[in-house]
C-alpha cells in the first residue's frame, strides 16, 4: 500500500510521464549562498549522501575558482560514486583544463545572453558572447567531456535569440542545453511554453535551472518536468545564493506523490537535510516541508485523535518515507485522547477524570508559548495528587 492516497485530480488532469533526471548542485550553487563554505571533507560526504540517495548529476564545485577547490572536485570526482561529476566551466578554455584536470564526467559552459547582462556584466556584444561559448563547447567536445550548455538569464533574454543559440549549440555537439532562470522571473505557465518551445528547436535534453526569487522554483522545476525537460537542478534545503534554488528533498517527494518516480531512495533525505544544515550553518525553519521539525508534528486534538486513529488523515505522506519520525506535541491545543496516548506511552495509565484535569494543566502551562516537554508533563501528573498505576510494560 502506498504512503499516500492517490490524487484522483492527477488522472482528471491528465498528468503526463515524465522522463528525468536530476542534477544537484548544492556543491557549487549551494555553496554560493552568503557565508557558506564547504571544506573539502564536507563536500566528500555530502557527495556520498547524494549519491546514496540516487542523483544521477552531482555538481562538485568551480574548480577554476581556487587550487584548494580544484582538489576538492578531484577528491569527489575519484570517489568512484554512481553519479556523474560535472563542474562550472565560463565560456574559455582554461576552466575547461581546469574541470580537465579534475577527473570530471560533465562540464556545464555557460555565458550571460540577456542584453542587461551582455551590457553591465560582461561588457561584450551578443556576438562576441556566442563565440567565445560555441568555441568552448566544442573545445570541451573535442576533449571527451559531456556539455552541458547554460545560457545565464535565459528567462530574460530575447526570445529569438535564445532558440537560435541552443540550435548553434546542439551543431557544436553539446550534450544538453540548459534554461538558467537566473533571478526566479518565471511560473509555471510561462516555464510549460519555453520549454515546449525549445523542444521544438533542439533534439537534445534540455535542464531547468531555478532559482527561488518569488517562492515558484520547484513549481517551475514541476512545470518543466511537464513540458519535457529532461534534467531538473537542485540544491539540498533549497540553499543558494539570494532566495535559494530547487530543494532537492521537496522535488524528489514531489517527484514519487504525483508522477510516480520512485527509484530515488528518499528514506536518506531528513539526514541528508540535517547534514547539510550542520555543514552549510543554515538551519531549516520548523514548518520547512519534507525536512522541517514540524513537517509530521502534531499538537491540535482534533488533528491527533484522528493521526492516532490513521495517521493518513493528516499525513500526505508517511514520515519514514524520508527518514522521518512523527512527533505529538504538547501544547495549547493537545486534547484528551492525545494525552491519554502520550502518558501510557510515558508508563502511566490514568483514569478518564485524571486526563481531563492534566489536560487544563497542560493548557495553562502553555500560555507561556513554548511546547510542554516530558519530563515536565511527568511532574504535572505527580502533581495531580491521585494514585498512579504503572502498567507492565
Amino acid at each position: 500500500m502506498q504512503d499516500y492516497s492517490v490524487n484522483q485530480f492527477l488522472e482528471l488532469a491528465k498528468t503526463p510521464k515524465i522522463e528525468i533526471e536530476v542534477c544537484d548542485v548544492t556543491l557549487r550553487d549551494g555553496e554560493q549562498m552568503p557565508g557558506v563554505v564547504f571544506r573539502p571533507d564536507e563536500k566528500i560526504d555530502i557527495a556520498i549522501k547524494l549519491d546514496e540517495v540516487g542523483v544521477e548529476i552531482i555538481e562538485a564545485g568551480f574548480p577554476v575558482v581556487s587550487e584548494a577547490e580544484m582538489r576538492a572536485v578531484r577528491d569527489v570526482s575519484n570517489l568512484g560514486l554512481d553519479s556523474k561529476i560535472s563542474v562550472l566551466s565560463r565560456s574559455v578554455p582554461k576552466d575547461v583544463d581546469a574541470a580537465l584536470a579534475c577527473d570530471v564526467d560533465m562540464v556545464s559552459v555557460f555565458i550571460a545572453t540577456s542584453d542587461l547582462h551582455l551590457k553591465y556584466k560582461l561588457h561584450m556584444t551578443c556576438e562576441e558572447a556566442i563565440k567565445s561559448a560555441l568555441e568552448t563547447v566544442e573545445y570541451a567536445k573535442d576533449h571527451g567531456l559531456i556539455v552541458r550548455f547554460s545560457a545565464e538569464d535565459a528567462t530574460r533574454t530575447e526570445f529569438n535569440l535564445l532558440k537560435r543559440l541552443y540550435k548553434k549549440a546542439e551543431e557544436c555537439r553539446a550534450d544538453y542545453v540548459s534554461i538558467a532562470d537566473t533571478v526566479g522571473i518565471m511560473n509555471p505557465r510561462t516555464v510549460y511554453f519555453l520549454v515546449r518551445e525549445i523542444k521544438k528547436v533542439v533534439k537534445i535534453p534540455i535542464c531547468m535551472h531555478c532559482h527561488d526569487d518569488l517562492g515558484l522554483a520547484l513549481a517551475n522545476t514541476l512545470a518543466a518536468a511537464e513540458a519535457g525537460a529532461k534534467q531538473l537542478h537542485t540544491t539540498v534545503n533549497g540553499i543558494g545564493e539570494r532566495s535559494g534554488n530547487t530543494p532537492l528533498e521537496e522535488l524528489m517527494v514531489a517527484l514519487r506523490v504525483h508522477y510516480s518516480v520512485d527509484r530515488y531512495d528518499t528514506t536518506k533525505l531528513t539526514d541528508l537535510s540535517k547534514l547539510v544544515q550542520s555543514y552549510s550553518g543554515v538551519m531549516m525553519p520548523k514548518n520547512k516541508a519534507v525536512v522541517g521539525d514540524n513537517a509530521f508534528a502534531h499538537e491540535s486534538g482534533i488533528h491527533v485523535a484522528a493521526v492516532l486513529e490513521e495517521p493518513r488523515t493528516y499525513e500526505l505522506y508517511s514520515p519514514e518515507m524520508v527518514g522521518s519520525a512523527r512527533r505529538i506535541i504538547i501544547g495549547k491545543h493537545t486534547g484528551a485522547r492525545a494525552l491519554k496516548y502520550i502518558t501510557k506511552k510515558m508508563g502511566y495509565d490514568l483514569k478518564r477524570d485524571e486526563i481531563c484535569l492534566l489536560a487544563e494543566r497542560v493548557k495553562r502551562c502553555s500560555e507561556f508559548k513554548r511546547p510542554i516537554s516530558c519530563d515536565e508533563l511527568r511532574k504535572l501528573i505527580h502533581d495531580l495528587d491521585i494514585e498512579i498505576v504503572y502498567p507492565d510494560l
